[in-house]
This record gives C-alpha cells, structure tokens and sequence, in this order.
C-alpha cells in the first residue's frame, strides 16, 4: 500500500521535500518550546541561583538549557524583572509563530501534491477504461466502474491524502518529544513506553477491521450507482410498464444496506479518537502517580518532571492525529484496492512491439478457421469460420439472433481476439498490425446510434483532426443529414444532450453515418443499422448507406433481408458457423435456411 502511494508521490518529488522539510522545521520549533520555557521560569520565580559564568557551548539538549539559563541571568542582571518577563512573551510569541508557519507552509506545499495524485489516479483509470477489451465491461457493472471513478478516487483524497502530512510529521514530534523525555528520564521514558505500546495494540486492532468493512460499504455504493444508472437509462420502460415502485423498492433495499454498513463503519471510525483520549488520560494518571513517587524520592527534580509531563503531552496529540491518520488510511486502503482492480486488469488485446505499420488496404480479408469463446469453459461462439472477403465487395451476414454475426464482425477491428485460426488483411495476419492503423481503416455504425453530449458538428468530427467545415457539410449531404441539422436551432452547433435524445431515431442514425462518411475509410461495418427505425426512417438511413457503401469493402449484418438482396455474397449463419452462402438468387434456389427467413419476413 505505502509503495502504491510513494509511486503516486514521484512526480511531486520537490513539493514532498519541501512539506518534509518544513514538518522538520515545525517539530523542531515545537520541541525546543518545552525545555527553553523551563529554565527562564526557574530563574525569574527563584527557583534557581542565577548563572553568571558563560558555560562551554556544545550540541545537546544540556548545553541548550545552561546556555539560556546563562543569558537569561545576564538579562534580570542588567534589566528588570518585568523587562525580562516582556522579553520571555515575545521570545514565547515568536517560537510559536515560527512553529505555525511552517505548520501552514507545510500544508501549503502538500495541497498541490494531494489534488495533483486525485488528478492522475483518476486520469490513470479513465485511460485504462479507454484501453481495456470490450470483454471486461460484459462483466462489470457500469454504475460500480463510475463509483470507482468517482467515489472511491474521492475516498482516497479524503481518507488517505488528507492525512499524507500526519505520517510526515506526528512521527517526528514525537520522536523529537520522546529523545527530549528519555534525556530528562530514562526510567520514566521506559514505564510510558510500555504504556503506549499497550495503547498501540488496542487501537491497531480495532483499525484491522476498517479495511475490510470499507471495501463492502464501497461495493455497495457501486451498487446504487448501477441501479441509479439503470433507472435513468431505462426510465422509458420503467414508466410504460408502472414499475417505479419495483424499481424504488430495489433502490430502497440496497440504500438501506448501504446505510447500516456504512454505519457500523462510522461507529468504529469514531471510536479511534475517543478511545485514544481516554487510554491518553489513563496513561496521564498512572504517569502522574508513579513521576510523583520519583520525585518525592529525589529521583527526579520537580521542574524536570514538569517538563516531561508537557513533552508526554506534546507525544500524545500527536499519537492522537497519528491514530486518526491510520484508521483513515485503514479505510481509504480499501478504495485503493477497488481503483487497482482497474489499474491491473489484464489488456488481452496488446500490440505487438514490432507491430506493423499498415496504411492502404488492397486485395482482401480472410478468416481462416476462426473459432472464438468469450470464456475458455464456455460453448464457442463461433466454429471454424472460412470467409474471404474481396476489396470492394459487399458481404452481408444473416440469421437468427446469437449465430455469431455481430461476434465475426468484432473480430475484425479486433474490439476481441480470435480463440483458434486467424483474420487477415492482404495477406498480413491482424495481429500483427498496429492497432490505430488498423482500426483506422475502418467506418463503424451500430445498430444504436452512439452519440455524445455535444454539438452535432463535433459528433460528425468525432476524433478526426485537421477537417474542415465543407468537408463536414459534404459528409452530411451525403448521409441525407444536412437540410434537417439546419432546422435545427443553431445548425451544425447545435447540442444533442445526452446520447442524442433531442433528435429522432433516424436523424440519430443519420448522423453516424454522417460521421463514418467523413472518415472515408476503405472498410465498412454496418451492423443492423436501419433495424431499430421506423419505414421512413429506414429508407432515409438505406439511401445514405447505399452512397456510403459505394467503391468500398461492407460487412452488413442485417434482420431485415431486403436491404441486403444486392449483397456481392450473403453468408447465412447458424449457431457460429456458415451454413449457406451465395447470392440472394441462389440462395432463393437452393430452398433451404435462407428461404425460410425470407419467407418469415415476406410473412
């Protein structure tokens, strides 16, 4: 866990140096206030002869002490009393100011620091999400993968990041703290000793507990995300089938378990500070019983004991934030397990490092015996696939849902990686292919319009640079998209809220099209497109499609057969292998799974 932190904190090498330095600084201010108040009270109330004869300087704390006292003499001797009382409050005041600047100083430097790891761990995830198959989302929950993204990035802040100082500087006030009592007290120092380790034990086992019970509040807020992302995105359904109290109920079941063990959580969380406090006085007590019996035995003088008593309370605030800092490390180390689940997650789709460079496509793209399983124990998907693909021609697959066309479709921008066999591009084995330039050769429009927040001329552009405005407007003209984006309020700077929905079905589809006429690329993949829209719609949508598909290489996946009659080749599947292929004629001729289909749909 710390070496996850401590990788996290390379890039902000100087301002850790600079927080640890003024921590240095503040601990030490701190220190040297205890023992240098002592010997200026001992004199002006005299307790003490004063000390007129300059003592040898050396480094210690004994030195310290005699040399203050020895200026201090030199003082009263040449001014008042109550000129060297003013000297004591403002010598007091400026102690203790150096002491806060360099308390705010270091938490100055530690901002940047806590706000800039938040930044990259988040910027890390999202660029992992970017960049990991489409497998791993068919397993994971998309309200938990945001609650990572967000709640748990924030957990960190909070309960790790916040408290990052309190390791870099409780440890050494209290280090300084205790060199000073062991000086004072060797034997005192070694009876609190014993009392703080067994202070320690009660509190690290209690804190043994927060990770564990974190790691389920956080699983379960993911939950709630997931319920409250499903309940926005099928709100249509919900309310078409009076199913808001169903849906209210599941969301009531899981808040409620989220409330109690977030609850337990908090119960041992707060029990931290009171349990120190309490243990911290107890200790005090026994301290004070047993210091007295030293000093009333001449053991220990008074005033040295008063000194140990104020370095004991200087430990025991710090041990106090210290314990804090530790069940709040305790809980944010669960959400760092959550984020590093992400973080780690395998990338099964990887480029070679010799990958090719691979810019024009040319002849054609085989599959040769392809089988794929989305998991090794599962049936596979698709069974020892042969299909050659012409430059130029239009291949389009059909049958029932699950035979495996969308899958064989994917396997080519290689959105998953063939089990068994292999697909090729003039010859070149896809893997072997640079990713961008494969998938760059590519045009996609899905079934579901994908559109994003933002204006209509951005959702044509999608990812492409240097485009100027004329070659948009061409792009939409020929996707039969230009005279409606006009009607809409301002034109191609419109805003389509989120995923499109202030436009219909096909003006939705139609700007896809628009965006994948823009790319211009030399192989398309038109999966179902016009299957979820309305007959005009369709037509619209069918008509840009056909200028699309002009003088390039299609893969059409389609339902409805009479889009595809003029197909170079249809390849009828059946439970992930091809069972029919030929021309819509032909295969009319041989009367079998094909005809059916078509007699179904004439039906």
């Amino acid at each position: 866990m710390l070496r996850k932190l401590l990788r996290y904190l390379q890039p902000y090498r100087r301002n850790v140096i600079l927080n640890i330095i003024c921590n240095v600084l503040m601990a030490l201010f701190t220190i040297v206030s205890i023992p240098a108040i002592i010997p200026f009270l001992q004199i002006l109330f005299d307790m003490e002869p004063p000390v007129m004869d300059k003592p040898e300087w050396s480094w210690g704390a004994g030195s310290l002490i005699e040399y203050s006292k020895y200026w201090f003499s030199n003082l009263m001797h040449t001014e008042s009393k109550e000129t060297a009382l003013a000297y004591i409050c403002i010598f007091i005041v400026i102690l203790f100011l150096l002491k806060n600047i360099f308390r705010y100083l270091s938490l100055f430097f530690m901002a940047p620091v806590r706000n800039g790891i938040v930044r990259d761990v988040r910027q890390q995830l999202f660029s992992k999400m970017m960049v990991l198959p489409l497998s791993y989302f068919s397993e994971e929950k998309k309200g938990d993968l945001m609650s990572r993204i967000t709640t748990d990035v924030m957990e960190i802040e909070w309960s790790i990041l916040n408290v990052l100082e309190a390791f870099f500087r409780e440890p050494l006030i209290m280090l300084g703290c205790l060199g000073l009592m062991i000086y004072l007290s060797p034997a005192l120092t070694l009876f609190v000793f014993a009392l703080i380790i067994f202070t320690a034990l009660i509190i690290g086992g209690i804190g043994k507990t927060l990770k564990k019970k974190s790691s389920t509040v956080q699983e379960k807020l993911g939950n709630l995300v997931s319920i409250v992302e499903e309940g926005l995105s099928g709100l249509r359904i919900i309310k078409g089938f009076n199913a808001e109290n169903y849906q209210e109920a599941k969301f009531k079941k899981e808040n409620d378990d989220y409330k109690k063990t977030l609850t337990h959580l908090l119960w041992r969380r707060d029990l931290s500070s009171p349990l120190t406090e309490f243990l911290g006085i107890a200790v005090v007590a026994v301290l004070l019983w047993y210091g007295s019996r030293q000093v009333f035995s001449g053991a220990i003088g008074a005033d040295s004991f008063f000194a140990f008593l104020m370095a004991f309370y200087y430990v025991i605030d710090p041990a106090k934030s210290f314990s804090k800092a530790y069940y709040n490390f305790q809980k944010g180390a669960a959400a760092v397990d959550r984020v590093d689940h992400i973080l780690d997650a395998e990338e099964t789709i990887q480029e070679k490092k010799d990958a090719l460079s691979f810019k024009n496509f040319n002849h054609a793209i085989e599959y040769r015996d392809v089988s794929f399983f989305y998991q090794k124990d599962e049936k596979e998907v698709l069974q020892n696939v042969d299909l050659k693909i012409p430059k130029g021609k239009i291949i389009a697959l059909v049958g029932a849902s699950g035979a495996g066309k969308s899958t064989l479709a994917d396997l080519l921008p290689r959105f998953y990686d063939v089990s068994n066999g292999g697909v090729f591009i003039d010859g070149k084995n896809i893997k072997d292919l640079k990713l961008k330039d494969l998938r760059n050769l590519m045009g996609i429009v899905s079934q579901e319009a994908i559109l994003f927040n933002d204006t209509i001329y951005n959702n044509i552009v999608f990812g492409l640079k240097n485009v100027t405005e004329a070659q948009v407007i061409e792009a939409a003209k020929i996707a039969n998209a230009h005279d409606f984006i006009l009607q809409t309020e301002n034109g191609y700077q419109t805003n389509i809220g989120d995923r499109g929905n202030k436009l219909s079905g096909g003006q939705r589809q139609r700007i896809t099209i628009a965006r994948a006429v823009l790319k211009n690329p030399p192989i398309l993949i038109l999966d179902e497109a016009t299957s979820a829209l309305d007959s005009e719609s369709e037509k619209l949508v069918q008509e840009s499609l056909t200028k699309l598909m002009q003088n390039r290489t299609s893969i059409v996946i389609a339902h409805r057969l009479s889009t595809i009659q003029h197909a170079d080749e249809i390849i009828v599947m059946q439970d992930g292998k091809i069972i029919e292929r030929g021309r819509h004629e032909e295969l009319l001729r041989q009367q079998g799974a094909y005809q059916k289909l078509v007699e179904l749909q004439t039906f």
